[in-house]
């Protein structure tokens, strides 16, 4: 599609961005549609470019999408690579805790986290859950115990866990030092 066809039809150039960011979470047309609320058929048109969408609909299909209407019009997402200097890194801080993100906003298919736990923080309270993704933690320096469905594992630098981010879990540093993780979360779900 040429430039100046998606300048005369707007919807295609925003149908493409929602196939792309559903294709790139691996999430069907049916999955999204059934999260956002609307028929299969209705988001498959609007991908196409065939309907146009209300502010309110599109608002709960980025939703679904795990984006802001904001993310869709972003027209400096790059598909093909984004890079992420270290001093421009987003930051969440937790007591005792500050969470790194690697990956830019928006998020695709992917979304990854550098952690550093203070000691004797935890993330997670209880347990916390979130979506239904696949999500990988591996230690980077010092140790980390991680409690999934209350059986808890002590990890140490280089050790590894997977596990279903819909599971209750939770990551305690109980050492005397700091220590560090990476989270890799797929399709992005924090």
């Amino acid at each position: 599609m040429t430039e100046e066809e998606i300048n005369e039809r707007p919807e295609k150039a925003l149908g493409a961005r929602l196939r792309n960011f559903r294709q790139g979470r691996k999430l069907t047309l049916k999955q999204v549609a059934t999260q956002a609320g609307v028929s299969e058929s209705f988001l498959s048109q609007v991908e196409r470019g065939a309907s146009g969408v209300s502010v309110s609909i599109l608002h709960t299909i980025a939703g679904a999408l795990g984006l802001t209407v904001a993310d869709l019009f972003d027209d400096t997402t790059n598909f093909g690579y984004r890079v992420v200097h270290q001093k421009d890194r987003p930051m969440i801080r937790v007591p005792g805790v500050q969470k790194f993100m690697l990956t830019r906003q928006p998020l695709q298919s992917l979304e990854v986290l550098e952690c550093e736990y203070e000691p004797g923080a935890s993330t997670g309270g209880t347990g916390h859950k979130h979506g239904d993704s696949q999500e990988l933690l591996v230690v980077l320096e010092g140790e980390l115990v991680i409690a999934i469905d209350g059986q808890s594992h002590v990890m140490h630098n280089g050790d590894s866990i997977e596990y279903r981010s819909s599971s209750p879990h939770s990551v305690t540093n109980m050492s005397t030092e700091t220590a560090r993780g990476l989270f890799v979360i797929t399709p992005p779900s924090l």
